[in-house]
C-alpha cells in the first residue's frame, strides 16, 4: 500500500513536466484527396470565382503522397472583380455567421509546399483566419506577395504568438489579375499546423526604402490595394495595366472619371489599403517611419485635369492611421510631372492607407476626365 501511494506521488509530481515537454501534433488541412486527417474545406471561393478551376485529386507529380492540389486561375474577371481566392471553412461556407472552426492553440505555424506550372507565377497573399461576422476568427494573419518557382517550395506562415483559439478560416490565398495578366496555374500540398520551438513572433519592423505602392503591373514589389472606392465610386474605371506611354516599365495606372454622379455623391475617389477593404476596423498597414517623402508620377490625357487631392494616411476606426499628409488641388499637365507629399515630422510608424486621391465634378467641367499614375513610393 504504501508503494503505490509512493508511486502515485512520483507520477503527481512528474506528470505535469512530461506533458509540460511534449510538443503538440501536427493538425492537417491536406495530405491527400481522400486523407482522414484533412480538416477544413475549400467552400470560401471569392472575388472572380468563376476564375478558378479546383482539383484536390491531381495525381501527376504531387510533392508526396498520391495526389495534390491543381488550381487553375484564367484571369478573365468574370465577375469584374480582377481578384479571386478561396478559404478553407468550417463548418463549410462558413463566412462567421455560425459557430464552427478549431481551437488551435499550441500551434505556431502553418506550412504548405507549393509550385507554379511554369514559375513566375504570384500569389497576392496566403492567410490563416480573418472570417468576420458573429463568430470572428480570433486572429489573422496573411505573407507578403509571393512569386512562385516551377518546384515545389516549402513556405511557412509565422503564427507565433497570435491567438488562435478560434479559427474558422483555416487556410486562404487570394491571386489577381493584375500580377498574373495570362492566368496562373499552381499547385499546393502538404498544408498543415505545426509546432517549431524557435519560432519567435514577428515584430513590425520599419519597412526599407523605397516602398513602392506601384512599380509595374506585376511587381512583387507593389504593396497596398486600390480596394477604397470612395463617393460614386461607379464613376470610376482602373486600369493598374495600362501599356500605352507608361512613365517607367511596362505599365501605368490609368484612371477615367465619368462625373455621372452614381451614387449621387458629386466627387469620387479611391484609397490603396492594406489589408484590402480595410476602413481601421482590422490591424494592418506597414511602419513607414523611415520615410521622408512620397512621390509619384502623373498626368492627365489632356491637361488641366484637375486633382482636388492626393494623400497618404489618415484612415480612422480603431486602427487608424499614424497621421496623414496631402498635396492638392494639382492640376495635371499633359506631360509626365512628379509629384512629391513631404513627410518630414510625420509620423508614418503605422499605416494602412498607402495612397489616396480625390477629385469633383464641379471642379473638372469638361467630364469625363482621365488621368494616368505611376512610381509610386515612400522614399
Amino acid at each position: 500500500m504504501k508503494k503505490s501511494l509512493v508511486i502515485l506521488l512520483v507520477l503527481g509530481f512528474l506528470g505535469p513536466l512530461i506533458f509540460a515537454q511534449e510538443e503538440p501534433k501536427e493538425f492537417v488541412i491536406y495530405r491527400d484527396k481522400m486523407s482522414r486527417e484533412n480538416h477544413y474545406i475549400p467552400s470560401g471561393w471569392m472575388g472572380d470565382w468563376e476564375d478558378l478551376k479546383f482539383d484536390d485529386d491531381y495525381k501527376e507529380n504531387s510533392y508526396s503522397g498520391v495526389s495534390c492540389i491543381k488550381i487553375t486561375y484564367s484571369a478573365k474577371k468574370s465577375r469584374g472583380q480582377g481578384w479571386a481566392g478561396i478559404y478553407w471553412q468550417n463548418p463549410a461556407n462558413n463566412w462567421g455567421s455560425k459557430k464552427g472552426g478549431f481551437d488551435l492553440t499550441g500551434f505556431n505555424r502553418l506550412t504548405f509546399r507549393a509550385k507554379g506550372e511554369r514559375g513566375g507565377e504570384i500569389i497576392q497573399k496566403f492567410k490563416v483566419g480573418g472570417i468576420t461576422g458573429p463568430y470572428p476568427d480570433s486572429a489573422e494573419v496573411d505573407t507578403e506577395p509571393i512569386e512562385l518557382t516551377s518546384d515545389w517550395k516549402e513556405y511557412t506562415i509565422n503564427l507565433s504568438g497570435k491567438d488562435l483559439t478560434y479559427i474558422s478560416g483555416g487556410f486562404g490565398f487570394v491571386v489577381t489579375s493584375d500580377q498574373n495578366l495570362q492566368g496562373a496555374t499552381f499547385y499546393l500540398d502538404e498544408i498543415k499546423y505545426g509546432f517549431d520551438p524557435g519560432l519567435k513572433p514577428v515584430a513590425k519592423l520599419a519597412e526599407k526604402m523605397p516602398f513602392f505602392v506601384y512599380s509595374d503591373a506585376r511587381s512583387i514589389k507593389n504593396h497596398y490595394i486600390p480596394s477604397g472606392w470612395m463617393g460614386d465610386y461607379g464613376d470610376i474605371r482602373l486600369d493598374q495595366n495600362h501599356k500605352d506611354n507608361p512613365y517607367l516599365g511596362d505599365t501605368c495606372i490609368k484612371i477615367i472619371y465619368s462625373g455621372e454622379c452614381s451614387q449621387g455623391a458629386r466627387w469620387a475617389g479611391i484609397f490603396w489599403q492594406n489589408p484590402a477593404n480595410n476602413w481601421g476596423y482590422k490591424d494592418g498597414g506597414f511602419d513607414l517611419s523611415k520615410a521622408e517623402k512620397f512621390t509619384f508620377w502623373a498626368r492627365g490625357e489632356k491637361g488641366e485635369e484637375r486633382i482636388e487631392e492626393f494623400k497618404v494616411g489618415g484612415i480612422a476606426g480603431e486602427f487608424l492611421d499614424s497621421d496623414s499628409a496631402s498635396i492638392g488641388p494639382v492640376i495635371l499637365n499633359k506631360e509626365w510631372t512628379q509629384y512629391t507629399i513631404d513627410l518630414k515630422g510625420k509620423d508614418m510608424s503605422y499605416i494602412i492607407g498607402g495612397f489616396c486621391w480625390a477629385t469633383n465634378i464641379d471642379v473638372n467641367p469638361e467630364i469625363p476626365i482621365i488621368f494616368y499614375l505611376d512610381e509610386m513610393r515612400y522614399e
